[in-house]
């Protein structure tokens, strides 16, 4: 059995549908999720305690840095770009737990995670700018433009799941092979490594998800700008 098929092993079949472990620990990190959310802040206090300053710093920081890239829209987007952060970080350090496999190291998951930033790209632009002008946005700054802006859609899109299935599917291979030549003599650098390297691309794919879509909404402003700068 090589590597592959252990990271897409069927678990149980639901008639036609066939669940695999990626989607059972998927299901898995979205239930630990949302039962610490739930018991956080059902105990919320003024005086908060170790658990609730540790969420609080995490939003805020999270909050911060949403604030820097789309300030106008903080508040209306900080839920989703904090949800998908905070996804990705237990999702990559999943793997860190014995016979547990990362579902980011399977390209369906990262798949289904950039087909949701493309689809929230486009729900968060047509909601506050309207339907008409988030799709003028394509025909920008000439309608020439049309065919390249659609594809660059889809290629980012493509490079968003790629980028985050290949970076853990070689994380692990770097540290199966560590351990083919090094045994367990160094574990320690290789669990170090899979940390940073999981933080790291949890931050990266995040961070181009708050880009996609602080662009997406802010696209109307900037040509409002221009115009505005024109007509001066």
């Amino acid at each position: 059995m090589n590597e592959e098929s252990i990271l897409i092993k069927p678990v149980f079949e639901l008639g036609p549908l066939i669940i695999t472990n990626t989607v059972v620990t998927t299901w898995a990190i979205m239930g630990a999720i949302w039962i610490l959310a739930w018991l956080i802040s059902r105990r919320l206090r003024i005086e908060p305690g170790p658990l609730q300053t540790a969420a609080e710093g995490i939003v805020s920081s999270i909050e911060d840095a949403v604030a820097a890239v789309s300030p106008q829209h903080a508040r209306r987007i900080m839920p989703f770009i904090g949800s998908l952060w905070i996804f990705l970080v237990i999702a990559n350090l999943s793997g860190l737990i014995p016979s547990v496999h990362a579902p980011t190291r399977d390209l369906s998951a990262t798949a289904a995670l950039a087909i949701v930033v493309f689809l929230s790209t486009h729900w968060f632009g047509i909601r506050i700018q309207g339907l008409k002008n988030y799709l003028r946005h394509y025909l920008a700054p000439s309608p020439i433009l049309l065919p390249f802006n659609l594809i660059s859609e889809i290629t980012r899109t493509v490079a968003l799941a790629v980028r985050l299935f290949g970076n853990m599917m070689s994380l692990e291979m770097a540290a199966l092979l560590i351990l083919l030549v090094a045994g367990f003599l160094a574990p320690v650098p290789i669990l170090m490594l899979h940390i940073v390297e999981a933080l790291v691309q949890a931050y990266i794919f995040g961070m181009l998800a708050l880009i996609y879509v602080a662009s997406g909404i802010q696209s109307q402003q900037l040509r409002e700008n221009e115009q505005g700068d024109s007509h001066a």
